[in-house]
């Protein structure tokens, strides 16, 4: 192989490769936000990049092969010629895409680039019918009329589009590429002028302006000036696909900041509602309380003296009727009905606010409250207190004794078991409270369909008006567990005992 055909090669390997990357860029673009231009517009000119690069490749290995006299398929030929024409079609579709007013159909598009398609067939046919004899003389003047009639007008057609795309650039103050687009632009006119400068033949302007003429005049092929103005198409292209996808990086952090900026707004309130969340629960606990408290102390001062009022006056009777078995025996059941009476009213006023927690704290509290289930429920309890105990926030105790009464409550009625126990940590930043049985258990994802979800709920919602924490553990036939956890970095150190 002589210098001059490796020189040839190397040539048309760049030219080819040139506007085949710059096709790639262009798919690559289709895909993304539409800051080049929309991907409908683009998708024409990746084609001609593809079309056009697939082509040089072609010649090149077609020019090796007539170099080396080996026959050429006359098929590869005609091929070679199909993407050549296809691919100037395709960018007189990008010109027009771009240039025509945006009124018009789109389908004008496809019209204009059939109709220069249907425009070079029709004279490919018309003149080679007439005037050429065998089929190298067809294959080699249809390459020259596809340059006339297809790529002049396709790349100059392609370079005005790119004007046009430059001058929306700049006038939304996108300097950058708005210079790329203009090189871009610049580069199409100089390459579809080279396209003038075609093989030399006969008939004009081919016998006067053709690639040898241009050799003799500047001493270097037109190959070589296409293959120039195709690698700055491409180098234009691909750095305004990369200014524009600073552009999206740009934009996507912005997006990004402001989405964090949104989300701290919205975590801003979310805390702000938690906090009057739980303020709001803090003061409904608050407020159950004392109205437990106001009701109970309303019983034990109005109805037990009443009942005690009864209690006296039936014993009186009873003495005075002394003798009389039938008025001593109705009498003997009014007073086991009062007794009863009076015990129930006890445990209800116990119930709704037991003396103990006010008076004597936490700890006994739950001592008494033990005892008692034990004797009603006939349930082993294990206790176990450590830690140096003290007195706490009233609220504090209320909620840890209405939380280990409610789960004493669920023990009895739902888990089916006679033993448990209850664990109570004072530790130095917090109070752990942690109850278990040995029952049935259940299972938590059906928590929601459980009658004891309402209760759960609300021991959780308690522990939350005091920030704690509420966890519940339990699988079927294992039992349950409950695990509470209660800030109380600042204790009242109040002895036990004392009011």
């Amino acid at each position: 192989m002589t210098d001059f055909q490796l020189r040839f090669i190397i040539i048309f390997f760049v030219y080819g490769l040139a506007f085949f990357s710059m096709g790639l860029a262009m798919i690559i673009e289709v895909g993304r936000s539409p800051l080049l231009a929309e991907g409908r517009i683009l998708r024409p000119l990746a084609v001609f990049g593809l079309l056009h690069g697939t082509h040089e490749w072609m010649e090149i290995f077609i020019l090796e092969l007539h170099w080396v006299n080996v026959e050429i398929p006359l098929y590869w030929s005609w091929i070679r010629l199909v993407l050549l024409a296809v691919s100037f079609v395709s960018l007189i579709a990008y010109g027009v895409q771009v240039l025509r007013p945006p009124e018009q159909l789109a389908a004008m598009d496809a019209w204009v680039g059939s109709g220069f398609l249907a425009l070079y067939a029709a004279v490919v046919v018309l003149v080679g019918t007439v005037f050429w004899q065998d089929m190298s003389e067809w294959i080699s003047r249809s390459d020259i009329l596809a340059r006339y009639i297809l790529a002049v007008p396709g790349a100059i057609l392609a370079g005005l589009a790119l004007f046009s795309q430059a001058n929306q650039a700049r006038l939304k103050n996108r300097q950058a590429l708005f210079l790329s687009l203009r090189v871009a632009a610049l580069g199409f006119l100089f390459y579809g002028v080279t396209q003038i400068f075609v093989s030399e033949d006969l008939f004009f302007p081919a016998n006067r302006l053709n690639s040898t003429t241009f050799l003799d005049v500047t001493g270097i092929p037109v190959q070589l000036v296409r293959a120039f103005m195709a690698a700055i198409i491409t180098t234009s292209l691909i750095k305004a696909s990369q200014i524009v996808e600073n552009e999206r990086q740009a934009q996507f952090l912005r997006a990004q900041d402001e989405r964090l900026e949104a989300l701290e707004r919205v975590q801003v309130e979310l805390e702000k509602r938690e906090d009057l969340r739980r303020e709001l629960l803090r003061n409904i606990v608050i407020a159950q309380e004392e109205e437990r408290t106001r009701i109970s102390r309303e019983l034990h001062d109005e109805l037990a003296q009443t009942l005690t009022g009864f209690s006296l006056d039936l014993a009186t009777l009873k003495m005075r009727c002394a003798g009389k078995e039938f008025v001593t025996s109705a009498v003997e059941r009014l007073q086991d009905l009062s007794r009863q009476m009076s015990q129930g009213l006890h445990r209800l006023v116990h119930d709704l606010r037991p003396a103990q927690l006010d008076d004597l704290g936490l700890v006994p509290a739950l001592q008494h409250l033990i005892e008692d289930i034990r004797e009603r429920a006939n349930i082993e309890i294990d206790v176990d207190i450590s830690g140096e105990s003290s007195r706490m926030d009233p609220l504090v105790e209320t909620v840890l004794y209405r939380v280990t009464q409610e789960t004493l409550t669920n023990i009895i009625r739902h888990a089916q078991t006679k033993r448990a126990t209850l664990n109570l940590e004072f530790q130095a930043e917090q109070i752990v409270l942690q109850i278990r049985d040995f029952g049935v258990g259940f299972n938590t994802e059906t928590l929601e369909s459980l009658p004891t979800r309402l209760g759960i709920a609300g021991m959780r919602e308690r522990v939350r008006s005091v920030d704690g924490q509420f966890k519940l553990e339990s699988e079927p036939g294992k039992g349950t567990h409950i695990k509470v956890f209660v800030p109380c970095p600042h204790p009242q150190d109040i002895p036990e005992g004392e009011n």
